[in-house]
């Protein structure tokens, strides 16, 4: 089942770096794309993910005027690279509303995606007329985003969590142990994004180890501060990358592949699905932004942390997107329940 799940994740990976070819797009789409990496300073998943969702939205607009059934192979086959300007004027807000309707409908898009989508289009358009005073009108100006639905996020309880890391403390077959037992101890602990993992340098570890330095969403730099556990596990990682191969590589990279290069994003995936299978938790569907979760949560909920500090730690732009960890446990609510003066009044 584990070697199953492995590899259509990573055919999965495969098949979305095949996705992007930016020559498909038009000269104004690829300048927008431009603009948002070089102006805005978006990375280039964000990027590549909004120019998805344009070529599926004007795939869709035209196979409207062509009558083409956009469930059909002609679909996928829809040049895009004729979407001029004069071709985005003519939409109509109509067209953007049955556009949301069919991702919701057909597509089965949860509103996540269509408010990311919505936000594609919002973004375009926004440009052509704030930006490039190319259009007089914006269509989408005046169309809300999706209501969000309201879902607990998943986590790891604290037992779970103590069974990840020591599937990864009784895993005698691998050599990298050490390493991956890091990996997993910073998750659990900082609550880091896979992407700002993969990017720490040597040189962003404090000098004394009471810190690092990660780069967060949009190049903003955070500091996230090391308790004992982690400052344990990096100390026995470092100590053993100082003594091998990897220190006369002139690497600066702090965790490295089996290739004595900086470890990829894929692979930090892959070696957590790994020790999740390990640990009996892959039938859970977690991830490893399920481990941010779980630390975020345990560090609200155990470690009766300041909603606004967790908000720092994390690295959120909006205190709203940090309260999500705020939702009460099932303990906690057992207890209130207990706390009612009527509980032991029995017949």
């Amino acid at each position: 089942m584990y070697n199953i799940i492995i590899q259509n994740f990573i055919k999965g990976m495969i098949y979305l770096a095949t996705l992007i070819d930016y020559k498909s797009f038009s000269p104004i789409l690829q300048e927008y794309a431009s603009y948002k990496l070089a102006i805005q300073g978006c990375s280039q998943k964000t990027v590549d993910e909004y120019m998805l969702d344009l070529r599926t939205f004007f795939r869709f607009v035209i196979a409207t005027k062509q009558n083409i059934d956009p469930n059909s192979e002609d679909f996928l086959n829809i040049d895009i690279h004729i979407i001029d300007l004069e071709f985005i004027k003519s939409i109509k807000t109509e067209d953007v509303y049955s556009f949301l309707m069919y991702t919701g409908t057909t597509r089965k898009n949860m509103w996540s995606a269509k408010a990311r989508k919505l936000s594609a289009i919002k973004t375009l358009y926004k440009y052509l007329v704030n930006k490039r005073c190319l259009m007089d009108n914006n269509p989408v100006a005046n169309i809300e985003s999706p209501k969000p639905k309201k879902t607990l996020p998943k986590v790891l309880t604290l037992e779970e969590s103590l069974s990840l890391l020591n599937a990864v403390k009784n895993d005698k077959e691998s050599k990298t142990t050490v390493r991956d037992y890091t990996i997993i101890t910073l998750f659990l602990n900082c609550g880091m994004r896979v992407s700002e993992l993969t990017g720490i340098n040597l040189s962003d570890i404090d000098s004394q180890m009471r810190s690092l330095r990660v780069i967060g969403k949009g190049s903003k730099e955070r500091i996230i501060y090391l308790n004992s556990a982690c400052i344990s596990a990096l100390s026995e990682y470092i100590e053993i990358r100082k003594n091998s191969k990897y220190e006369k590589l002139n690497e600066r990279a702090l965790f490295l592949s089996k290739q004595y290069k900086r470890i990829s994003v894929k692979t930090v995936q892959w070696l957590v699905y790994k020790y999740l299978d390990m640990a009996g938790l892959e039938s859970k569907h977690y991830s490893v932004h399920k481990l941010r979760h779980t630390a975020a949560t345990l560090m609200y909920q155990s470690g009766e942390v300041d909603v606004r500090v967790l908000k720092d730690i994390l690295g959120h732009e909006q205190l709203n997107t940090t309260q999500i960890y705020t939702h009460v446990s099932d303990a906690q609510m057992e207890n209130a329940m207990e706390q009612n003066p009527l509980s032991k009044i029995k017949k």
